[in-house]
């Protein structure tokens, strides 16, 4: 409460590196609660400065401190994606890194400077803290395109039990849970005039609710049954592809015969291969380069597939001008559909890239820097259109396509209502030997939990998995593992609180809390 200057600083910067600790893969809970008091006790002793220094000013300072840390160990893995370039790039990453998360704690700086705005100094300042940080998650989530990895509300998923909250709330409603909770020991100390056991009452009542959070999503998965689609088998395809990082060396036949390898093979002795699935799924960067480049993929390909089975594969497309002249456009990210004919007859662009990864933002300006996207691919992604997620296939139910990242916007997947199950292609290859996939898997398994939707997921190089509508994984491959996965998707539940009502009691929540806020704030300010 009586640091200040450059140890406060570092303070928070150390505070908010343990609270990093929470998210995916580690899930250390506890590290919310040692971490998030040091904030509030930091604000109550935070300077109030007039004009403009109101809103920038320590409190500012104090929650970009908290957030720089936080999103510096969160987003650490990001790094390994320069390892694929190598020389000047290994030279710049811990920069890149730092920025990225210098970045993203504006959002916490800001959040941090409006609640001290309505500081009461009572215990009600928990709320006014808890509510202002989730109106921050949730703007970085969806402002500028938008960045929602390792919301706050991913600490309170480490298991199956306690992600079925998010049914009803979803991922943004478990966010204000978890910072509500997180910040209950701040009231702890210092003493005043209350008693012990009124100090302590809050600590113990978050701890009591998350016993109540184990306890709903225990009786959730046990209540709720759930039932294998009929007339439907999917084959999931982990290749271990690595030619995406640069395609002057890809050497389409050789990508094409590993593909068509694995798509064969037999997983036992009683295995049919192709002749008993309905859909063959590779995934993203599976085809790094132009079909046109290599046109006798679409006819091996054709002689592979039996009649009536699909192939969704994730590769590039361009459109064409009339007179199959090539557009001069961008090309896009895409899902294809192509069938025992060999004729791509459906497809889905990738609608929300990646910054940085797959467009460049102010490309202008950047690209005079001699900065340019990581993922290749002419000058960049052209973005699809969001509105044909939605695909359907012959004899097949209907379900959402989803590429790469695209599965972690909760609240914004598509067309829910009519989609069957969520279908996620990634290529996750860029990060390996990271955290990353493993907590881009966390995030997708949530996205079920929140639709009431099976999820299928095909990884270049791992999470491949099948996740059951209660976000239980029914089957999956390890990662760097070259190797095929025979699912079956299970029918959707009823409609979920969360898919029905959407963020609205989130909003309602949001509201009730600066409605706290103000009435607090103006107690203190007549009480002194």
């Amino acid at each position: 409460m009586l640091s200040h200057g450059w140890r406060r600083f570092l303070l928070l910067v150390m505070a908010g590196a343990i609270a990093a600790l929470s998210i995916a893969p580690l899930f250390v809970l506890p590290a919310l609660f040692v971490s998030f008091p040091v904030w509030i006790w930091c604000l109550d002793g935070a300077e109030r400065r007039g004009g403009w220094q109101t809103i920038f000013g320590p409190a500012f300072r104090i929650g970009f401190a908290f957030g720089l840390g936080y999103f510096t160990v969160s987003f650490h893995w990001l790094g390994a994606a320069f390892f694929v370039d190598g020389g000047i790039m290994l030279a710049i990453m811990p920069f890149a890194i730092v920025a990225l998360a210098a970045l993203i704690a504006l959002f916490w700086g800001l959040a941090s400077a409006l609640a001290h705005l309505f500081w009461s100094g009572g215990a009600w300042r928990v709320v006014t803290l808890a509510t202002f940080l989730s109106m921050a998650e949730w703007a970085r989530g969806h402002v500028l395109s938008g960045f929602p990895f390792d919301l706050l509300g991913y600490a309170l998923t480490p298991t199956t039990e306690m992600m079925q909250l998010a049914s009803v709330i979803g991922i943004y409603g478990l966010t204000l849970l978890a910072a509500l909770l997180a910040m209950t020991p701040a009231l702890i100390w210092p003493a005043d005039q209350r008693t012990v056991t009124r100090r302590l009452a809050p600590f113990f009542l978050g701890l009591l609710v998350l016993v109540g959070q184990m306890g709903f999503g225990y009786n959730r998965l046990s209540d709720t049954p759930v039932t294998p689609m009929k007339d439907i088998r999917i084959r999931l395809v982990q290749p271990l592809i690595y030619d995406h990082a640069d395609w002057s060396k890809v050497d389409p036949a050789a990508t094409i015969d590993r593909l068509l390898t694995l798509s064969q093979m037999q997983v036992n002795p009683d295995d049919k291969g192709l002749a008993a699935v309905t859909q063959l799924v590779w995934p993203e960067s599976a085809l790094p380069f132009f079909l046109s480049q290599y046109p006798e993929a679409l006819a091996r390909i054709a002689r592979m597939l039996p009649d009536n089975v699909v192939l969704l594969t994730g590769a590039p497309r361009q459109d064409y001008r009339p007179g199959d002249a090539p557009s001069t456009e961008p090309p896009y990210n895409a899902l294809l559909a192509i069938n025992s004919d060999g004729e791509v007859f459906d497809s889905y662009d990738k609608s929300h890239l990646v910054p940085f990864g797959e467009f460049l933002p102010f490309q202008g300006f950047f690209a005079q820097l001699g900065i340019k996207q990581f993922v290749p691919g002419a000058d960049g992604w052209a973005h699809g259109d969001a509105r044909r997620r939605l695909m359907r296939l012959p004899n097949t139910p209907p379900f959402l396509a989803l590429i790469c990242y695209e599965i972690l916007f909760s609240g914004d997947l598509g067309d829910t209502a009519q989609a069957q199950y969520l279908f996620n292609i990634t290529n996750d290859a860029w990060f390996d030997g990271s955290i990353g996939p493993a907590q881009h898997a966390q995030h997708a398994r949530v996205r079920a939990v929140e639709e009431g939707m099976s999820l299928i997921r095909a990884a270049n190089s791992g999470v491949t998995m099948a996740v059951d509508p209660l976000g239980r994984v029914t089957g999956g491959l390890p990662v760097q593992q070259m190797d095929v996965l025979d699912v079956v998707p299970d029918e959707r539940l009823s409609t979920t609180i969360f898919a029905k009502y959407r963020y609205w009691p989130l909003l309602i929540a949001l509201l009730l809390g600066l409605g706290i806020s103000v009435l607090a704030s103006r107690r203190r300010k007549r009480g002194s």
